[in-house]
């Protein structure tokens, strides 16, 4: 039995199911009492660290965790489980961590992205038995913008390359950290987990050769799922955003076997957009809540759900905030949300006023949850101009004509599935959400979407430009020379495709072999 520490943040159910999906049982702590007692301990953090530890005080779990720390027991810590374990966190100033290891945690401050979000690999400093089996250049999951510096390099397991090196987890006898996700990087993960588990594995260190780790370029698949007339929950693909064909929705498949598919060939992530409309509350939406935990017990990778986080008033009055909404998502197997419309709607409210309310779904989620877990989707169309200075919004010189010859562009932001159009342009939108905390920007295409022609690069290298948080380049893609173009014409993180993956026309193993030897990728 392993006793397993939820204090209520995040995604914790994929751990669960990893653990359980390699026979052992799991008792979720309930009581003070349940850590004291425990023979072997597991505590994923996810979120922010001030949060965390005002729950855990909140709970009286700060001092039976040091108890049981102190007694060397097998203990697991995962992102803020590791974070936890030191003194305090740039990130929460004036909040005290466990203080189990000397030491604090700072902010990343590079010239890339953050967050860290992505698989990147490990230096193995000393050798493990969590490492008993691993390949010594596989990549691991990691989505933080914090990272751990000890007062001594003693504890130190491995470290990890992100502009510079940082500890990437840490041992002390039987306790073990990672700031990675075992959970959510693979079979490679799943092995972690088990030589935590068996305590007679002996100790290895994985054979790699002495360079830097690399962070690599994520292929993401993304699934449309909404209802049928008839009610079903199918993936679909539209043709710039039209998903009906002959009248009825195309059927492309069910949403859970499709996750596991692209799981099998390699997906770095998986997105479910749910574009149902909403007849009267998100949290009565059960079937896409089941198709995320049915998804979790067998996807060992990141999932991304969007659709509906915002808030709400249900039929009685009620009010619902997205928080509660996001809430819901991230328990049943979610590991960051995607907004969308209601992004838009909030810019513009902040671009009205020029102040954060700090009840924006962007700012709560972000606040309880980290910024990490919050993704803005973005669904811009081209809207042609005669000058740079012909409107307001941020305009680029494009090499792409319009219809009249003009050179000139900006990006106009859409609600509603696309279908209307807003006075606000992609860049802007983008900036104004990182400011409000969203940490990853999914950009689409109206005019590329369905079209194969590949990725609108002006857009994505446009809005990169103007933000310091990762892009997922989406729209467009037709083969995987496209997933080329956009890795090295631009700064995009990330490459998101649908319907070419789900109609089998270029698989996901097809695009990343083509790309071994040119970019970086996990293979």
């Amino acid at each position: 039995m392993i006793a397993f520490l939820d204090y209520g943040a995040g995604n914790v159910r994929s751990v669960i199911n990893g653990i359980e999906s390699l026979g052992e049982q799991v008792k979720v702590v309930e009581t003070a009492e349940d850590i004291l007692s425990a023979e072997r301990l597991v505590f994923p953090g996810v979120g922010a660290f001030g949060s965390m530890m005002q729950i855990l005080n909140e709970k009286k779990y700060v001092e039976p965790l040091k108890s049981y720390l102190q007694s060397g027991r097998p203990f697991l810590g995962i992102c803020l489980g590791l974070q936890a374990l030191f003194e305090g966190s740039e990130e929460a100033p004036g909040v005290k961590g466990l203080g189990f290891i000397p030491g604090m945690v700072r902010r990343f401050d590079i010239n890339l992205s953050v967050p860290h979000i992505g698989w990147n690999g490990l230096n193995f400093k000393q050798p493990s038995r969590i490492f008993t089996g691993v390949r010594g250049d596989e990549k691991f999951y990691f989505v933080h913008s914090y990272h751990v510096v000890p007062t001594d390099d003693g504890a130190v397991l491995t470290t990890t390359n992100y502009e510079r090196e940082f500890v990437s987890s840490i041992q002390i006898g039987n306790i073990i950290a990672t700031q990675f996700h075992p959970e959510k990087s693979g079979s490679a993960g799943l092995q972690i987990l088990k030589n935590f588990l068996d305590t007679s594995v002996e100790q290895a260190r994985p054979v790699r050769a002495s360079k830097a780790t690399r962070l690599a370029k994520r292929i993401v698949a993304c699934l449309d799922v909404r209802a049928t007339d008839q009610g079903d929950l199918v993936v679909t693909k539209g043709d710039q955003y039209d998903v009906r064909e002959k009248g009825a929705v195309r059927n492309l498949g069910k949403p859970v076997e499709l996750a596991r598919r692209y799981y099998q060939e390699g997906a770095d992530e998986i997105t479910f957009l749910n574009i149902t409309g909403f007849r009267d509350f998100p949290l009565e939406d059960m079937p896409m809540l089941e198709v995320l935990r049915q998804t979790s017990e067998n996807v060992f990778v990141p999932l991304t759900i969007g659709g509906g986080i915002r808030d709400y008033i249900d039929k009685k009055g009620q009010e619902y905030r997205a928080l509660e909404v996001a809430s819901e998502y991230f328990r049943s197997g979610a590991d960051k949300v995607s907004i969308g419309s209601d992004a838009v709607l909030i810019v513009e409210e902040y671009l009205q006023t020029g102040r954060k309310t700090g009840r924006s779904s962007i700012e709560e989620i972000s606040r309880v949850y980290g910024n990490q877990a919050v993704v803005i989707s973005i669904d811009p169309k081209r809207v042609y101009v005669q000058s740079a200075d012909a409107v307001r919004h941020q305009v680029i010189e494009t090499a792409i004509p319009g219809p009249n010859g003009e050179r000139y562009c900006w990006y106009q932001c859409t609600i509603k599935g696309g279908r209307e159009g807003r006075d606000l342009d992609a860049v802007t939108l983008a900036q104004v959400c990182e400011q409000l905390g969203a940490g990853e920007i999914l950009l689409n295409c109206i005019d590329r979407d369905g079209t194969n022609l590949g990725f609108d690069l002006e857009l994505i290298n446009a809005v990169s430009e103007g933000v310091s948080i990762p892009v997922i380049a989406s729209s467009g893609a037709g083969n995987a020379e496209h997933f080329y173009q956009v890795f090295t014409g631009t700064e995009a993180e990330s490459a998101l495709a649908a319907g070419i993956f789900h109609r089998r026309e270029v698989p996901i193993r097809d695009v990343k072999n083509y790309l071994k030897d040119k970019v970086e990728v996990r293979l």
